[in-house]
């Protein structure tokens, strides 16, 4: 079927409460994956492409220096792709923009078919964050296309995205800028945190989100919160991802516990990006381990070699640029490159597929209303936002 807008897999999970996975994919494989799991557990799905994640997919693989243009290419082979898969698939697929920098950034994903998009304004004073986001919002829900904002700072590192330590979001705020953007969803800070370490004991404040939620139900204004920085950091895999000569250190998630006790407290989304990365990593380790012999191969040999001069990298961006073309469009050339893709597909299968069944979206697909976005763009015109 065609893609939805986000906001139609929010309202579900509104209504019905539980939390919907959303998951950062850096290749087309990993994008059929994500639909592919999803489907085998009747779930709808989110994908997401952060911004610089767009860049890379447009082809720059220093992609911290992606530029506008690469994001815009970036998008469009990404949608495309999403498209296609989602075309013959029974179950919603969004399309979401994760920690888009700027106007331009959103334009751009919309442009290229991205169904969502999030602005992250976090970094900004409150006023020029409701102005930046209300800038957003009018040029997306003319389109159809589902809004996310972020209010509160998440410490730690997500690619352009870095902050020392947490500023918790305020409540009232909180409730106060969803009236003035008409933000469809907003991504808060109650103790989560971008990339592999987030403490050894991290305690989500739940008690954030029940404020918002109650004080935005006493409003009577719609608004999903998002947990941003919320992977839960397997264990299992980081050991053994050390066992084949990585050297990935510190490495503590959020409790599986503590995600599945917000999804009742007003927390629709839950986004996940790092335990992908792992489980793709530990997957290409192995490979390279019980195929030796890839290691000399013309087309992913230099895989390798990325593999052992950067044993503590576990973004498989870090190793993917010798096989660009198929990370941007899909294309298998030979059996040495088939490999690597079944590596990266079984890697997003393990890590998503856990999180779907333990987050509760397995089987409410059909509970996820079917919009396009034209009908969803007059929805938006009729309740003025």
């Amino acid at each position: 079927m065609p893609l939805v807008p986000m906001r139609s897999i929010l309202e579900a999970t509104d209504k019905y409460r539980y939390a919907q996975g959303a998951f950062n994919v850096n290749a087309v494989a990993q994008a059929r994956a994500v639909i592919e799991v999803h489907e085998m557990f009747r779930s709808a799905a989110i994908i997401q492409g952060a911004d610089l994640a767009n860049g890379f997919m447009g082809g720059r693989t220093d992609f911290q220096n992606a530029t506008l243009e690469d994001k815009k290419r970036g998008a469009r082979n990404i949608a495309e792709a999403v498209k296609r898969f989602a075309g013959d698939s029974p179950i919603p697929v969004a399309l979401h923009l994760d920690h888009g920098k700027d106007f331009d950034s959103c334009a751009a994903a919309i442009a290229g078919g991205y169904t969502s998009v999030m602005i992250d304004g976090s970094a900004l004073p409150f006023e020029e964050n409701v102005a930046l986001t209300r800038e957003v919002v009018r040029y997306a829900h003319a389109r159809g296309v589902t809004v996310e904002g972020e209010l509160g700072v998440l410490a730690g590192v997500e690619d352009h995205v870095f902050a020392a330590t947490s500023t918790y979001t305020n409540p009232l705020k909180a409730v106060e800028f969803f009236q003035k953007t008409g933000v469809d969803c907003l991504a808060i800070s109650y103790g989560t945190k971008h990339g592999a370490n987030k403490g050894a004991n991290t305690v989500i404040r739940k008690e954030i989100a029940i404020a918002i939620k109650e004080c935005l139900l006493h409003e009577n204004i719609f608004g999903v919160l998002v947990s941003h920085g919320s992977s839960t950091v397997p264990a299992y895999i980081v050991e053994e991802i050390n066992g084949l000569g990585g050297n990935v250190q510190n490495a503590y998630g959020i409790k599986i516990e503590q995600l599945q006790e917000v999804a009742s407290c007003g927390i629709g989304k839950i986004n996940v990006d790092t335990d992908i990365r792992l489980a793709v990593t530990r997957n290409l380790r192995e490979l390279f381990r019980d195929r030796p012999a890839l290691r000399e191969s013309a087309s992913v040999g230099q895989m390798w070699a990325l593999l052992k001069a950067h044993p503590e990298a576990f973004d498989p961006r870090v190793f993917l640029p010798p096989i660009m073309d198929t990370v941007m469009y899909g294309g298998i050339p030979d059996g040495d490159v088939a490999a690597v893709v079944e590596c990266l597909e079984r890697g997003v299968k393990e890590a998503v597929g856990t999180l779907v069944v333990q987050f509760g979206s397995y089987g409410k697909a059909p509970l996820v209303e079917k919009v396009s976005l034209d009908e969803m763009a007059e929805r938006y015109r009729k309740a003025g936002i």
